[in-house]
């Protein structure tokens, strides 16, 4: 395997940071792409060349940012990956979806009725079981790993 430390555990939670941080970029660039739209308004392609529509979009000043955002996000999550297990790492994104909620609560002033925070708290309980899975791992892996030498050399 290509990680420089053991797989799960605490060497995982040392990146939390990074998976936050790739975390708050996505949910940072949706909230830009939203009011990157909202400025622009509804999108007809109805007599346009849908090319220079299409680039009007990509350049207009939000939208453009919203996706500078998305590449930095990928960036921080592409160093996440190279350093910790996928099934650790890919369900924090999650919690974007959180972010996104209450922060469009706030800025856009969009509905968090009963069932979107029911979905957040669902989310969010799913994360803690996620990152509590990684921990204790590594003590497990190195124990199985001591026996297993343990083993052989006795024979």
């Amino acid at each position: 395997m290509y990680y420089s430390t053991s797989r799960g555990g605490r060497a995982d939670m040392k990146y939390i940071v990074f998976i936050l941080f790739t975390v708050m970029t996505n949910a940072a660039a949706q909230l830009m792409l939203k009011q990157g739209m909202m400025s622009l308004g509804p999108i007809s392609f109805e007599g346009a060349n849908p090319l220079v529509k299409l680039l009007q979009i990509v350049f207009s000043p939000w939208v453009f940012l919203g996706l500078c955002t998305f590449v930095i996000s990928m960036a921080s999550h592409l160093y996440v990956l190279s350093k910790v297990e996928l099934s650790f790492a890919y369900p924090f994104l999650s919690l974007a979806y959180v972010a996104v909620a209450i922060f469009a609560y706030f800025v856009f002033r969009e509905d968090l009725n009963g069932w979107r925070i029911a979905g957040i708290a669902f989310i969010c309980v799913g994360t803690v079981l996620i990152a509590q899975s990684g921990r204790g791992h590594e003590e497990e892996t190195a124990s199985l790993s001591s026996d297993r030498i343990h083993s052989e050399t006795v024979r």
